[in-house]
């Protein structure tokens, strides 16, 4: 049997510097890890992780092939990303104090209740915990 203790998810990102202002800034996450630094400071490959929640981020294209504007995700069969939350309602205050667009979280009929929203990059991301079923 294989044993697993936890999962990194590796995002790829457009823009770096804003991608890690929203996991930090936005979400509370703390950067613990990047790639060597450019003499501009910015690196390609970080690690950020909050309440044993990792997650790993790395630039879509290298410098010199990077296009002017990212390129639009059309958002299916894309990978959303599931975080345990012990108070949805706060966090979607959170967020919309932030600026951050958000819609209201819902309870699903397997009893979560649920926010989603979209990262800088266009990843879903759902905070949610545990409810009793309708």
């Amino acid at each position: 049997m294989v044993s697993i203790r936890g999962l990194s998810p590796l995002l790829q990102v457009f823009d770096m510097p804003r991608a890690v202002a929203f996991y930090r800034g936005i979400l509370g996450f703390e950067l613990v890890a990047t790639s060597p630094k450019a003499e501009d400071g910015h690196f390609d490959w970080c690690m950020l992780e909050q309440g044993g929640a990792v997650v790993m981020l790395n630039t879509a294209f290298e410098r010199e092939q990077r296009p002017p504007t990212s390129p639009a995700r059309n958002g299916e069969g894309g990978m959303s990303l599931y975080f345990g939350c012990p108070n949805v309602d706060a966090a979607f205050a959170s967020l919309r104090a932030s600026g951050w667009p958000v819609d209201p979280p819902r309870n699903a009929s397997y009893g979560m209740r649920q926010l989603y929203f979209h990262d800088p990059d266009g990843f879903e991301l759902c905070l949610q915990h545990p409810v009793e079923r309708p």
